[in-house]
């Protein structure tokens, strides 16, 4: 039985779901106390409940303390078993954070299966679905898993709504190695709006044009959305390179000017574009799993997030497999599987 303080690291919902997907995928069961206890709201929250209650769902697990609100809770694996899935948040509550605690024990399962998930698809603290179908998965798949996700509605805070639809082809995992992200193909930057005025998006692709000047005009689109999707806005950043698609995302937020938040996501962008990293930083973190359960392969990064060293510490108390982070020229980092 593995104990974790969930206020270590990261301190937030991220410990509680690696452990949950590590559990079901090494059968080792854990407790874990002061959930969340990294936040100005510790606890569990509805989106919490619900991967974890999808983690038991698949894996045939029992779970006791969970509950929305509770700060401990005990986890006892079972086995992962394939099939058809609905999970539904209630809230608007990433639809990504669930998926992402149920993917990898699936990649590796007998059988092939098939989730829709319901919630919220771009809303603040968590990946887009744009991030998990042009970041993420074409990576896994190149791993050996086949894995597709479609997005069928639009789910933005406070509201929810959203709906994806995924599709799991398991397999075992090969090791690969992504240093090079290789040549730069184009830039796109989408102001998705619901139910909210169009000069919203309209100030928010002005001021990223700014940022990102080097781009052509017709790299900056806006997709208005019927209004019963919303209300919501997001930006959705995105490079795309010969080996990788790098996605920066914000949300709009009362009280923060559209042009901040489309400034933020822009410069974030430039930041990866000054560099010659294959992972950003939001996908460093992502990428540990499954290499970890390769055996093997590499990667070159951004600096390493806490989000990260929290990852690997997890990764390592429930496998033994380690990383090896070393200095890859200015400001990049490689990524190495060492035991």
């Amino acid at each position: 039985m593995i104990t974790i303080d969930g206020s270590e690291g990261e301190g937030g919902g991220q410990v509680l779901r690696y452990a949950a997907a590590l559990s079901l995928l090494t059968g080792e069961p854990f407790t874990i106390e002061n959930i969340r206890g990294g936040r100005a709201k510790p606890g569990l929250m509805r989106q919490h409940v619900t991967a974890l209650e999808a983690a038991c769902t698949i894996g045939d697990a029992k779970c006791s303390g969970l509950a929305v609100g509770s700060s401990s809770l005990s986890f006892q694996p079972g086995r992962v078993k394939p099939g058809n899935y609905n999970f539904a948040i209630g809230t608007a509550g990433s639809t990504s954070l669930v998926l992402q605690t149920v993917l990898m024990p699936l990649l590796l399962a007998n059988g092939p299966s098939h989730l829709v998930i319901e919630g919220g698809t771009h809303a603040m603290a968590a990946p887009p679905f744009e991030f998990m179908q042009k970041a993420l998965l074409p990576i896994l798949s190149r791993m050996g898993p086949k894995v597709s996700i479609q997005l069928e509605r639009h789910g933005f805070f406070p509201r929810g709504g959203g709906r994806i639809v995924v599709e799991i082809e398991p397999s075992a995992l090969r090791s690969i190695e992504c240093l090079e992200r290789g040549a730069f193909m184009q830039g796109r930057v989408e102001a998705v709006l619901a139910g909210i005025p169009r000069d919203i998006a309209e100030r928010e692709l002005t001021a990223a044009r700014k940022v990102l000047s080097e781009w052509p005009d017709d790299a900056f689109t806006i997709r208005q959305l019927p209004g019963e999707h919303g209300p919501g806005n997001a930006l959705l950043v995105e490079a795309e390179f010969e080996n990788i698609t790098e996605v920066v995302s914000s949300f709009g937020k009362l009280g923060v000017p559209a042009e901040k938040l489309a400034k933020s996501a822009a410069r974030s962008m430039a930041g990866y574009l000054a560099l010659e990293a294959f992972a950003g930083p939001y996908l460093q973190d992502q990428l540990l799993l499954p290499f970890a359960l390769a055996k093997g392969g590499a990667f070159t990064t951004v600096r390493q997030s806490e989000h990260t060293r929290t990852a690997a510490k997890l990764i390592e108390r429930f496998t033994g497999i380690k990383f090896r982070f070393s200095d890859q020229g200015k400001r990049t980092k490689l990524v190495e599987i060492v035991g």
